[in-house]
């Protein structure tokens, strides 16, 4: 969500972005929340989703790993007099909080929102000074940790495959240089010295430090395994019928999504090289087309919607084949535990 290809400002560079809800007609259509109906928001965030949601009569299960926004969103609760559940918790979790009787929906809306982004304290951009921190949940492994102590081979496929950087080995090797001397603490120690590594040519739509800032933070909080323990949790928990609606903002994300659908299709998959695999009983049927991208006005009004894109999913009554995350042909990195102090 951090890379802006739209060539606009991304939020990494901590451009001015005001909370407006992505796609919100697209995710209530997909979604069909009415009376009755209880929705699980993994991602409440300012509650832009959890509010439309009530307004359609559903009541509503609302998970955050942000404390800040947990504290934020009590006013609301307070509001629905009881419809609306706010918990903190990690949306890998979901299936903890969701009730015996299963969800009928289940609607994520992935990466870092903009309250995190404005608050230089977080250290989610680097155009606030700020500590370099990036954690959701305001604990564990900050990214000064992963900075400072992690290897150069570790920093270069971290760099590489979360921020897709083509330069992660010289900016790596210059980290390691840098960090010998002096660590780094702040926002701007990092992104100062990617200026001077790889400065910025005139035909560049991004600053040079924001696939850095994006790898740093999808690693610090494990956002594409988070995630793949979502889809699972979510197709425990949702009962058949129900509804799962899933918001991207990056390539990595969508890619995720994009295969656990596939994979809960139903339709056997092979190769003219490889043997083909039989044929399982779908979990999922598709909700309209394959993938809803923000429309071009929507797109203009709201830049964080230009990169978004919408799948969702109906639970049918087949059961879970269970959490086999080689569908999603993750990279091996660096152990976050083993990077904390």
């Amino acid at each position: 969500m951090v890379t802006d290809q739209g060539g606009g400002v991304s939020e990494a560079e901590g451009g001015p972005v005001r909370h407006i809800p992505v796609l919100l007609p697209e995710v209530l259509a997909a979604l069909e929340p009415a009376p009755g109906k209880v929705i699980l928001d993994g991602t409440f965030g300012a509650g832009g989703y959890s509010s439309a949601i009530l307004k359609a009569g559903a009541d509503v299960i609302a998970l955050d790993r942000d404390p800040t926004a947990i504290a934020a969103g009590q006013a609301q609760v307070s509001e629905w007099g009881g419809r609306l559940k706010l918990i903190h918790a990690q949306f890998s979790e979901l299936l903890a909080h969701a009730p015996e009787g299963g969800l009928d929906g289940v609607v994520l809306d992935i990466g870092v929102s903009s309250m995190q982004i404005d608050e230089a304290e977080r250290g989610f951009s680097f155009q606030r000074k700020g500590p370099l921190d990036m954690r959701m949940s305001a604990s564990g492994v900050s990214a000064a940790d992963v900075v400072n102590r992690a290897k150069v081979s570790d920093l270069i496929r971290i760099f590489g495959f979360l921020g897709e950087e083509k330069q992660s080995g010289r900016i790596a090797r210059a980290i390691e240089k840098r960090r010998a001397e002096q660590p780094f603490e702040t926002t701007r120690d990092l992104a100062g010295l990617i200026e001077v590594v790889t400065p910025r040519k005139a035909k560049d739509k991004i600053h040079p430090a924001t696939r850095v800032f994006q790898a740093l933070r999808i690693f610090v909080n494990d956002e594409l395994g988070e995630l793949a323990q979502a889809l699972f949790a979510a197709e425990k928990a949702l009962k058949p019928g129900g509804r799962l609606v899933v918001v991207t903002f990056h390539s990595l994300e969508d890619r995720i999504v994009k295969a656990f659908f596939q994979d809960r299709s139903g339709k056997a998959a092979g190769s003219r090289h490889l043997p083909m695999v039989t044929a399982r009983a779908a979990t999922f049927t598709p909700v309209g087309k394959p993938m809803v991208s923000a429309s071009e006005e929507e797109a203009s009004l709201n830049p964080r919607a230009r990169s978004a894109k919408l799948r969702a999913g109906i639970r049918t009554e087949a059961q879970s084949p269970g959490n086999d995350l080689s569908i999603f042909n993750l990279p091996e990195l660096a152990s976050l535990a083993r990077l904390g102090g």
